[in-house]
């Protein structure tokens, strides 16, 4: 008897973000087409730029919880597919604007557009991809879920202003910290999410259920990220590791040292993160550091309770494959720091 290829595909991912990439691959290719298509244009350093970020590969997270909350509503019209592509245009430009102001070496495993193209080609393909986001909100035909995506095209940018603005900073607090990425990360996926609840025309409960979904599901994966710049398994993911600290971002990490930091300590991190004046050595006993605090390991346990919140969100809902798949993905998100 010949097995069905979607549930083959399914049963045989080794992890939760792939069975969720075979679960919705239809859905998917629909809407990597659409993304290619919409790439189009007669300047050819617009597509060529762009595809070297789009195909380079990433998971494709975010559009995939569009489209993965859609079915879970069993919505299957074309307007989740046109807001996924758009959640996929919004944070590529955002990357390409953040290796800029960044000046990240690497994205996705490879060299950083910017470095290839140079910084005015990067936020210019990246204003590009904007526009080309809101011209498919407008397709899909929802003034609702147009104000939301661009509502949180908006609070992205200004939670990367608040970060570059708290570059340095070893007074800022936890509190602070965890406002700044709850806009520059968690509120695309809040927005991913509840689009597809806009659409389909759910409840106003419904629609909070999808947007505290991803809001922390968005959280978990920042935190991660934090903890991943410090090592583990951040080389595996194509991450460069040590970036934050190089570049004197104050994240979770350390925040929390910085909290118990005193004497000899506090005079390190005034000196690596504050001055940025940092020689051969100081990554090293910055992680020294982390681990007498035990900083990472919080780092993560705050990034589990996320995901845990992220989970019971969704148990509003029916039980369904889409809805099991969406669950399992709030644990790969704290899983793949292992």
């Amino acid at each position: 008897m010949r097995v069905d290829t979607a549930a083959a595909r399914v049963a045989s991912a080794p992890n939760a973000a792939e069975r969720l990439a075979s679960l919705a691959y239809n859905d998917m290719r629909r809407v990597d087409a659409l993304i290619l298509e919409r790439l189009d244009s007669h300047v050819e350093l617009i597509p060529e730029l762009a595809r070297y970020l789009i195909e380079a590969g990433g998971k494709r997270v975010r559009p995939m919880i569009t489209v993965a909350a859609a079915n879970m509503l069993g919505h299957r019209d074309a307007a989740p597919i046109r807001l996924a592509a758009a959640v996929e245009f919004i944070h590529t430009a955002t990357l390409l604007h953040d290796d800029v102001v960044d000046e990240s070496g690497m994205r996705r495993g490879k060299i950083a557009a910017n470095l290839v193209w140079g910084n005015a080609s990067s936020v210019l393909v990246g204003d590009f991809l904007f526009a080309r986001s809101f011209s498919l909100m407008v397709e899909a035909g929802s003034m609702k879920a147009l104000g939301v995506l661009s509502a949180a095209a908006s609070t992205i940018a200004e939670g990367e202003v608040r970060q570059l603005s708290a570059v340095k900073d070893i007074g800022m607090t936890v509190e602070t910290y965890m406002q700044i990425i709850d806009a520059k990360t968690a509120a695309l996926f809040a927005a991913a999410a509840r689009v597809s609840g806009i659409v389909a025309g759910r409840p106003a409960a419904e629609e909070a259920a999808l947007e505290a979904y991803g809001r922390e599901l968005g959280l978990a994966f920042q935190l991660v990220d934090d903890a991943l710049d410090y090592g583990g398994a951040a080389a595996k993911l194509g991450k460069s590791v040590g970036d934050d600290f190089r570049e004197g971002k104050v994240t979770l990490p350390v925040a929390l040292c910085l909290q118990e930091a005193q004497g000899e300590e506090a005079s390190f991190w005034r000196r690596t993160i504050a001055e940025t004046r940092q020689s051969d050595g100081d990554f090293e006993q910055a992680l020294a550091y982390l681990g007498r605090h035990g900083a990472l390991e919080a780092t993560l346990d705050q990034a589990r309770s996320h995901a845990r919140r992220a989970r019971e969100a969704l148990a509003v809902f029916p039980a369904n494959e889409w809805r099991t798949a969406l669950e399992d993905l709030a644990d790969f998100v704290v899983d793949r720091a292992y």
